[in-house]
């Protein structure tokens, strides 16, 4: 039988443009392209902040004290370390897991034995938000060491949350300005609104879940190559094409194709994503200061035909690829690197959903059969 329609407007597809919940955390304005973290701008924040700072502010709710900072900062260096049951295996799980499956796995065993695990309150909320922080970075790097057979660094107490990624990554302490960079890429993918991973998060953690639980939701969500891949889709998107000179063939082949191309156009955005402009900076200047400007110039005339073929422009995705390609971070974890920036916002989000809760329970449009009738198995048959 042909479905009934449904009474009134249909609904939006994908709940585009349906507000979900109520925030203090972030908003965007997508007309002029703009993002606010807590009523900052992003363009206020982006280089002259720190990632704790960014952590403070979101999880916390203000840009802290040299004080406050110096605490979050302790706690941060406390809580980074995996748990017993964490540790016993990271090794199993980097064998047989992509990354971020195996973080997925990593974040829901911390849980067992995380001392605020039972509790939603807002100082253990608070706890385990600064913890999942810290630990993040840790399990990507020593998830990568695992894979490879060999042993990450051990932390250095001198180095903030970027610095202690790149030199568990690469082996290698990093130079200051480049963490520095790393650390402005963090404050950039910090939160944005309701995005899928976000908003999984939200439902999650609106049902009373605990925090853990949410993080896993939002972590498998992340994984979606419509929602967190696009950075890696990027970079292998210059790698197959190969030089600057096949640029322009390989693009317009692949618009002829029909095919899309990552790392540009967004669903909220109507002109330029405000945290694209930032990363277009910082490659420049990683390109310069490595002496190989390669993957900035192949990014540059990518942004040109697109722009003139397809008036799409980049968007946070696109020059985050060639960042972080610069700062030697493995092009398979660049969506993992994402989830340790999102961390901040999304158990951010959690307490906040927690602080004010009504279950998340929207409705839906049936559009199946009607007035079906049953009938024995003897009588079933195919046309």
């Amino acid at each position: 039988m042909a479905p009934t329609p449904s009474e009134g407007l249909a609904p939006a597809k994908g709940l585009a443009d349906v507000v979900a919940a109520s925030t203090a955390l972030s908003d965007i304005d997508g007309q002029v392209g703009r993002l606010f973290y807590r009523g900052y701008d992003i363009h206020d924040l982006a280089g002259k902040i720190t990632f704790a700072e960014c952590v403070h502010l979101l999880q916390r709710g203000t840009l802290p004290t040299r004080g406050e900072l110096a605490g979050l900062t302790g706690e941060l260096a406390t809580g980074r370390v995996p748990t017993p049951l964490v540790e016993r295996n990271i090794d199993a799980i980097a064998r047989v897991q992509a990354p971020m499956e195996a973080l997925r796995s990593y974040v829901s065993l911390a849980s067992a034995e995380d001392p605020d695990k039972d509790s939603n309150e807002p100082g253990a909320n608070l706890r385990k938000a600064a913890r999942l922080t810290a630990q993040q970075p840790v399990l990507v790097a020593r998830y990568h060491a695992a894979r490879r057979g060999v042993t990450a660094p051990d932390p250095d107490l001198s180095l903030g949350i970027a610095g202690n990624f790149l030199l568990q990554i690469t082996g290698r302490r990093p130079a200051p300005r480049a963490a520095d960079i790393l650390d402005e890429c963090l404050v950039l993918h910090a939160d944005h609104t309701m995005n899928a991973s976000t908003f999984a998060a939200r439902v999650c953690a609106a049902t009373l879940s605990d925090m853990h639980s949410a993080i896993c939701a939002a972590i498998g969500t992340l994984k979606g190559p419509l929602h967190g891949g696009a950075n890696e889709q990027v970079m292998r998107t210059f790698q197959a094409i190969g030089g600057v000179a096949d640029v322009d063939g390989a693009v317009r082949e692949k618009l002829a194709a029909g095919e899309k191309i990552m790392g540009f156009g967004h669903r909220v955005y109507k002109s330029e994503d405000p945290r694209a402009s930032h990363l277009r900076r910082l490659s420049a200047e990683l390109a310069e200061t490595t002496g190989d400007d390669t993957w900035f110039r192949m990014s540059q005339r990518m942004e040109e035909i697109v722009f003139a073929e397809k008036g799409l422009r980049p968007n946070v995705d696109f020059y985050a690829a060639s960042v972080y390609r610069y700062l030697g971070i493995p092009v398979d974890l660049f969506t993992a690197v994402f989830s340790v920036s999102r961390m901040a916002g999304w158990t951010a989000h959690v307490i906040e959903q927690h602080a004010d809760n009504r279950l998340i329970r929207p409705d839906s449009e049936y559009i199946g059969d009607r007035d079906m009738r049953w009938l024995p198995i003897s009588e079933r048959t195919r046309a």
